[in-house]
């Protein structure tokens, strides 16, 4: 019950106001020639892989529609069928949403039906075997804990509704209501049953007189006519025949065609009529179909806070349609998809809506319309500037509590304690007495989810008076130039190291006595934390006062190092040091040898890690993760970074923008097919897939690309391989569109690009690399803090390492 009532004032937060707010500054023009091709050419893609027969696409705001496409054919049935934008569609699933959600919110609206009652309350036989506290919020949020479909038990032998609605009673639950999200038909199939019980009309009737007739949803209903039904796209063959203007869904069609679960059938003009609605607060053309904040409560998880995905009331939730949408909570559009083949997205924050249909089971059931909806949607996204998550807060406050929770710091289970974690247990004793400024990011924090500001700013005989945030600010989630600011939470003014200068400004150190440094750094040197640690000893060095570095793990572990090893008299702010692809080290080692090796002269000193082992990969230590940087948001993705961004300055996509950035490779002019091959053949480190997307943002924003996808790699591949084997590949295979020459500086190493460059095999340039970079050991064993012979890493209670 806690746990309900939980969930139920989080979406009270604000639900009295949905705010209105104009679209974000700064968009793109919607929809200008470039992407309506673009569009057209995604569409014609899925359809010419046999994806989709045809498609209906209506991409719009809530004023016009900015865009609307037909192709394609509905069937292969008559020789004039083609699709046109006037198809109807049996939408599936996107019944649950259209009809199912808002009947059940206007009957709540008018206190015919309480969200929070127990369902049995209005279906007292529904209290059947533990159903009694299952609520009406829970069969809308699939948290019911009811199974996703009917037992086979009740399958043919079912061939009415009382009989299938009987059986629907007699379900018994398969996990506790409020718990988890399991997506059940049957909760839907319950809920048109309460709309019917509660008004004595069915469902169809209800929708139509309150819902479709209001809109001006002239094409929308349930069971279609025969003037519909010659316009109906149809979907797969029954025992009967092709089922055309026939619901697909076997629980609908045991109903009749009228379900609470699917069984709509609509046209894509008249679901853009609906998402106007929707954004325009509930209202359209003068009918109110919704108040302002039952759309608010649609639009806030009603499934538990700590498990992702989240549900709304009926919708799933997602992150706007913006450019920045992978890097964002789920919170600020609706979304739903059919089963058919139908999809519609409601976004509150860039105020616009997306609506792609098809009949993807024509005729087989063997179509998949996943890679068209993902494309134009991220094609949609890529129209608008990035947001901020403060900005979705501003237009639903309501989801506050959610974006709260999906950015709080994860905690740690050991067996590794970061240097904050001992400082922490020294009582801060190294900087007692002292005035310090903190270099650090989200990154910085410790074992109990405590950021590293927090906790110096309250400790005992130590002052923080500035902090300074390196490339991507305070919060990682900035892919730009950071201007100086302030921190919301400590009141902590923040200098920024990446703005129009990229070192620590000399007047922001006056009246310091110490400067304290806690990142997490990626293991990569091309990775800019690592040369805002060098400028920051140069600092400190020049203003003679002391630096603690916080040391943490190397993620790619300690024990790997090498790759092209970057030409001294090349340093730059990707490379402060000629150091290989993957130095090996801490970033308490780094410091140590950049002090040593620059002859910098700072007063360095390394607060070291407890527990700490050099083969340890991140998942080993134990320490919560958080992103390293926007687009370095998982494991995964950083496992594959130092090779994939080894290709990243050239004409092509390595994934930003996209749900897999470093894990996706592509561009317009690659074929994925080929390249895929080409790979598989050339290098044993890793497994490729063709893939085609489209990037949000960066390069080759909106644009349909072909590439391919890194299955999986190997672990303990030597350290740039696979990168090298993208480099020899890609010049090979795209001589004259691949811009080979844009990769000089991530690779470093002369020898290496030269090699490639004369289309040395990927062997060759890896040996070429591992001369390199075999000069670099020696140099390395001397800076080492942490090594695995020793019996044990844990520092004294008050060890530093100069």
């Amino acid at each position: 019950m806690r746990t309900r009532l939980r969930f139920a004032r989080v979406v009270s937060i604000c639900a009295a106001a949905f705010v209105s707010l104009p679209a974000a500054a700064g968009d793109p023009e919607p929809f200008n020639a470039t992407a309506r091709g673009e569009s057209q050419r995604i569409v014609d893609a899925q359809i010419a892989a046999g994806h989709v027969p045809g498609a209906v696409v209506i991409a719009g705001d809530a004023q016009r529609v900015l865009y609307r496409t037909a192709a394609g054919r509905r069937s292969h049935l008559q020789r004039d069928d083609a699709m046109t934008a006037d198809t109807v569609f049996d939408l599936a699933s996107l019944t649950k949403v259209i009809a199912t959600t808002t009947a059940v919110l206007q009957l709540a609206e008018h206190g015919r039906l309480q969200l929070d009652a127990p369902v049995a309350r209005y279906w007292p036989a529904f209290a059947a075997h533990g159903k009694g506290t299952i609520t009406v919020r829970e069969l809308l949020a699939h948290t019911s804990g009811l199974p996703a479909e009917l037992p086979s038990r009740y399958g043919a032998g079912v061939a009415s509704r009382a009989a299938t609605l009987r059986a629907a009673s007699a379900l018994a639950p398969r996990a506790p209501p409020g718990v988890q999200v399991l997506y059940s038909d049957v909760n839907f199939l319950v809920l048109g049953a309460l709309v019917e019980r509660v008004t004595g009309e069915r469902l169809d009737a209800y929708c139509r007189g309150h819902i479709f007739a209001p809109l001006g949803m002239r094409d929308t209903t349930f069971v279609p006519e025969s003037a519909l039904a010659r316009r109906a796209a149809p979907t797969s063959a029954d025992a009967q025949q092709m089922r055309r203007a026939r619901v697909h869904d076997p629980l609908a069609a045991r109903m009749g065609g009228v379900a609470g679960n699917a069984g709509l059938f609509s046209t894509a003009d008249d679901l853009a009529r609906f998402a106007q609605m929707m954004l325009l607060g509930g209202t359209l053309g003068g009918a109110r179909v919704l108040r302002a904040d039952s759309i608010v409560q649609l639009a806030a998880p009603a499934s538990p806070l700590d498990a992702l995905p989240w549900r709304g009331l009926g919708w799933a939730l997602a992150a706007p349609l913006a450019a920045n949408r992978d890097r964002l909570p789920p919170a600020g559009s609706i979304y739903h998809t059919g089963y058919t083949g139908t999809a519609i997205w409601i976004d509150f924050v860039t105020q616009r809506f997306l609506i792609v249909l098809t009949n993807r089971v024509y005729p087989d059931g063997s179509g998949d319309a996943g890679p068209l909806r993902e494309q134009l949607s991220s094609l949609v996204a890529s129209l608008s500037a990035p947001v901020a998550t403060a900005g979705i807060e501003q237009r639903l406050p309501s989801v506050r509590a959610a974006i709260d929770a999906a950015t709080r710091l994860p905690r740690s289970s050991g067996p590794v304690r970061t240097g904050i974690d001992v400082l922490v247990a020294q009582r801060f004793a190294p900087l007692a007495g002292m005035r310090i400024g903190l270099v650090t990011n989200r990154s910085g924090f410790d074992a109990t989810g405590q950021r590293t500001i927090d906790l110096l700013q309250h400790a005992d005989g130590v002052a923080l008076a500035v902090l300074f945030a390196p490339e991507h600010g305070l919060a990682t989630n900035v892919d730009a130039p950071v201007a100086d600011t302030r921190d919301p939470q400590s009141g902590l003014v923040v200098r920024s190291l990446y703005g129009e200068s990229r070192r620590v400004p000399a007047d922001a150190l006056a009246n310091l006595d110490a400067l304290v440094f806690d990142i997490q750094d990626a293991g990569v040197r091309f990775f800019t934390y690592e040369t805002t640690l060098g400028f920051v000893l140069e600092a400190a060095a020049a203003r003679h006062i002391p630096v603690f570095v916080l040391d943490r793990p190397d993620p790619l572990g300690a024990d790997r190092a090498g790759g092209p090893r970057l030409d001294a008299g090349r340093e730059s702010f990707t490379g402060y040091f000629p150091l290989p692809l993957m130095p090996g080290m801490t970033l308490g080692e780094l410091a140590t040898l950049f002090n040593g090796e620059r002859r910098i002269g700072a007063d360095l000193r390394v607060v070291p890690m407890a527990g700490y082992r050099r083969a340890m990969r991140f998942a080993d230590t134990g320490l919560g993760w958080v992103p390293l940087s926007p687009n370095l948001r998982s494991p995964a993705a950083l496992d594959l970074y130092p090779d994939v961004a080894l290709v990243e300055g050239a004409n092509l996509s390595v994934g930003r923008g996209t749900p897999n950035p470093f894990e996706w490779i592509g561009a317009p002019w690659i074929d994925g097919v080929a390249l895929a091959a080409a790979l598989n053949a050339a290098s044993s480190d890793a497994h490729f897939a063709p893939i085609d997307f489209v990037p949000t943002e960066s390069t080759w924003r909106g644009a349909l690309c072909h590439g391919v996808r890194i299955a999986s790699a190997h672990a303990r591949r030597e350290p740039g391989s696979l990168g090298l084997a993208l480099l020899a590949t890609l010049r090979r295979l795209y001589p004259e569109q691949f811009d080979f020459a844009a990769t000089r500086d991530a690779i470093g190493s002369t020898r290496v690009w030269t090699a490639l460059a004369r289309d040395a095999s990927a062997a060759d340039a890896a040996s070429v690399a591992a001369s390199d970079s075999a000069a670099f050991m020696p140099l390395r064993e001397h800076y080492l803090i942490y090594r695995d012979d020793s019996t044990d890493t844990r520092p004294t209670d008050d060890a530093t390492s100069r």
